[in-house]
């Protein structure tokens, strides 16, 4: 279908070509000042553009010095980041705890750089909890911004200390010989020789000789004796300190932990009353433990997307069944890095972000990123480099925990990798990398995928500074994000909370438009596409005379994003 001249903020450059049918790696939509250039064949409902057989390189381009790098290698040994004029495009999740926990605090951490808040249920009432949601939304007064989003991050099937005396960090040497109970009486009063764990089965399912690690594996103990149903003798490995809630691995252990605690589905049930737009579901093992999740979020949850956090040997060995299930992934390294060989978690991360990738699922990168940022003004520089390969192998998002929340610098933490994050950005290889995921990607794909890499490629070739989508669920924004453009995918939606939770796919920028439906179609979608204009304008994405490519639909409705256009501000 071919239609005329756009009549509103754009000036549409020739023609607006609905593409209903899967379209070649090397499809080039091309304005009229190129279309000398190009072979084309057209019928009176469609127009087709071969490929370019050259591409021209241009030294002040960034994006087409990409399209012309014949190799990642090429690519880098040009490289010349300039992180001032760089939009970030990774997502930036931050955990909110007692040093956070107030509206201007938040607001603040979003102009720094923050787009998710993530609330940890393993500790804190339900009041607390209520308090982060209700300051996230305040701080949305004192900083409009971008819509902020809220996870919840569920304790899991997992296994934690119990409450030391007076909440104090009891120093523990190496050799020292203490025990673990389950019994009750003491979970409120441990110290450095009576320690309550909360796995009741613990002793049905360790034997003599079996290790147990404690926070994350700082500290390490071996099992001397089981002494009864609720009782083991053990001895430290090594110094370090025992402190109250703190993760407990069984490496080599097989449990029989459910997927979902009596604490878990309050927890969740809790989420769905309060509006939280995701959950961070922890010790995924299966896809089952996902349909589990999802039943207890009920109908009245049916919009919450849930993030799975891969964290030991069965959720990698059941990764497959777990990602077709899930909405999105989170490697979250720390449990992971105890359950398997330390070392292998580095191809175990890349594995788990490629499939991601592929999927078109996001996927964040988590655990002891900035760690040392907690009681430092600057990172290491291995955590910075930490970062940046998590955002080379591909992550969406990256995750911050301790550093916001109950670091003594969480503004620096979030700017940290903010900047981190524009740098890392700028040594992507954009285009062969997007070959990669068209090669890589099963044919035929639906309509809206087809355009969302049609899109790209016409991103890269027109040198767009924005792709402008129209979109009701979101699915069409995290399908452009899958084929990494370079430049911003800019979202314009009626529904809020699609808008909050896209956050979590990169490069995705989404605005709520608040007007209501204008009853001629096509003047509502020229008033949200300039909307979309002016918002990316006012954020500097956008300036007069920027080529962008925008995706609409023809009707209203989800699922009807299959028109693409290239237009100039």
């Amino acid at each position: 279908m071919v239609h005329g001249i756009y009549k509103g903020g754009f000036k549409l450059i020739k023609k607006q070509v609905t593409l209903l049918q899967k379209l070649p790696r090397s499809f080039q939509l091309k304005s009229s000042r190129y279309v000398n250039n190009h072979k084309f064949r057209s019928d009176k409902n469609h127009i087709y553009f071969l490929p370019r057989k050259q591409i021209t390189n241009s030294s002040t381009s960034n994006t087409k010095s990409i399209m012309a790098a014949a190799s990642r290698l090429t690519w880098l040994s040009q490289l010349n980041p300039n992180p001032d004029e760089h939009v970030r495009r990774t997502g930036i999740i931050g955990t909110i705890g007692p040093k956070t926990n107030n509206a201007e605090t938040i607001a603040g951490l979003r102009k720094a750089g923050l787009n998710i808040v993530r609330m940890n249920f393993s500790h804190g009432s339900y009041d607390y909890h209520k308090s982060v949601i209700d300051n996230a939304r305040k701080s949305e007064e004192i900083y409009p911004g971008r819509p902020l989003a809220i996870a919840l991050d569920t304790k899991g099937p997992e296994i934690r200390t119990g409450t030391t005396k007076n909440d104090v960090d009891y120093p523990i040497p190496a050799n020292h010989e203490m025990t673990f109970t389950t019994d009750d009486q003491y979970k409120l009063v441990s110290d450095d020789n009576l320690m309550y764990l909360d796995y009741k089965n613990i002793t049905k399912v360790i034997s003599k000789g079996k290790l147990i690690y404690v926070d994350d594996g700082v500290l390490s103990f071996e099992v001397l004796e089981v002494v009864d149903d609720k009782t083991l003798k053990v001895k430290s490995q090594n110094a370090g300190k025992i402190c109250s809630h703190k993760g407990v691995n069984l490496p080599g252990t097989d449990v029989d932990l459910p997927a979902l605690s009596e604490k878990d589905q309050n927890d969740l049930r809790f989420g769905v009353e309060n509006g939280v737009h995701m959950v961070f579901a922890s010790f995924i093992r299966t896809a089952n433990d996902v349909k589990t999740i999802r039943n207890v979020l009920g109908e009245k949850g049916k919009d919450i997307k849930i993030v799975v956090k891969i964290e030991n040997q069965q959720g990698v060995n059941n990764f497959d069944e777990i990602l077709e299930a899930t909405d999105a992934v989170m490697v979250a390294r720390g449990d992971l890095g105890i359950e398997i060989p330390a070392p292998e978690v580095l191809a175990v991360q890349k594995k788990l972000i490629a499939k991601s990738n592929l999927a078109g699922k996001p996927v964040v990168c988590a655990t002891q990123m900035l760690e040392s940022m907690t009681y430092n003004p600057r990172p290491t520089r291995a955590e910075v480099s930490d970062v940046g390969n998590a955002i080379l192998d591909g992550a969406d998002c990256v995750m911050l925990s301790g550093e916001t929340a109950k670091g003594n610098y969480p503004f620096n933490a979030v700017t940290t990798m903010a900047d981190t994050a524009r740098i890392a950005e700028q040594a992507i290889a954009y285009q062969s990398n997007y070959g990669d995921l068209r090669d890589s990607t099963p044919k035929p794909t639906s309509t809206t995928e087809t355009i969302a890499a049609a899109s790209v490629a016409a991103a890269f070739e027109q040198n767009a500074k924005a792709i402008i989508v129209l979109s009701t669920s979101g699915n069409t924004p995290r399908l452009v994000s899958k084929y990494r453009p370079n430049c911003p995918i800019v979202m314009v939606t009626r529904c809020p909370r699609a808008a909050r939770f896209t956050h979590l796919s990169r490069g995705v920028f989404p605005f709520v438009y608040e007007k209501a439906v204008e009853k001629d179609w096509t003047l509502d979608t020229e008033a949200r596409l300039n909307f979309g204009v002016a918002e990316a304008k006012k954020f500097g994405f956008l300036k007069e005379g920027d080529t962008v490519v925008t995706i609409q639909g023809l009707k209203p409705g989800v699922g009807h994003s299959n028109t693409l256009r290239v237009s100039i501000v």
